[in-house]
């Protein structure tokens, strides 16, 4: 193991699904809970569809997952892992439905490429549904490129965005 990640690590996750969220998000939270310890798990938030928009609404969530993995080892054996068994299927319509899609959002306070994605995720200054769960869950995390907290990024992005709701009716834990 790499020793700049041998210890516990911080790994920020946006968890999404438009095919049975009610079902597979609360799944995709229990089947993470095996690479590590979940310290806090955002409500469920709803919003459209971003790009393609001839789909069902997503929901949305954010976990703080504590674990020993690298970000590498997390994407390869924990989110590949999940996403396989809630049956993700990835097709070019990289906006299309899915059944759950992980994405680590930050790690640590880390800034560094992972294959084709940078962390931070440039989403999370882009995308209220990014944004909202993760600043719910740690609101003066402090984004280590922008120099700003969760809350202030969400509360930019808040008056620009398309609707999103809580959804209180659906539980993770």
């Amino acid at each position: 193991m790499n020793n700049k990640y041998s210890s516990i690590n911080q790994a920020f996750l946006l968890l999404g699904s438009n095919i049975e969220p009610e079902k597979n998000l609360p799944k995709a939270v229990k089947l993470l809970s095996q690479y590590g310890h979940i310290r806090k798990v955002s409500s469920v938030w709803q919003s459209a569809a971003a790009g393609f928009t001839e789909q069902p609404d997503f929901l949305n969530a954010a976990m703080l997952l504590e674990t020993d993995l690298s970000p590498d080892a997390l994407r390869r054996q924990a989110i590949h892992t999940v996403e396989d068994s809630l049956e993700r299927i990835r097709t070019e319509n990289k906006n299309g439905p899915r059944t759950i899609d992980i994405d680590i959002i930050l790690f640590n306070r880390d800034v560094l490429n992972l294959g084709t994605r940078h962390i931070p995720d440039p989403d999370l200054q882009e995308q209220l549904f990014v944004a909202m769960p993760l600043a719910e869950i740690a609101p003066d995390y402090l984004h280590p490129e922008l120099n700003q907290t969760l809350e202030e990024i969400a509360h930019q992005l808040y008056p620009k965005a398309e609707a999103i709701f809580r959804r209180d009716d659906v539980k993770l834990v």
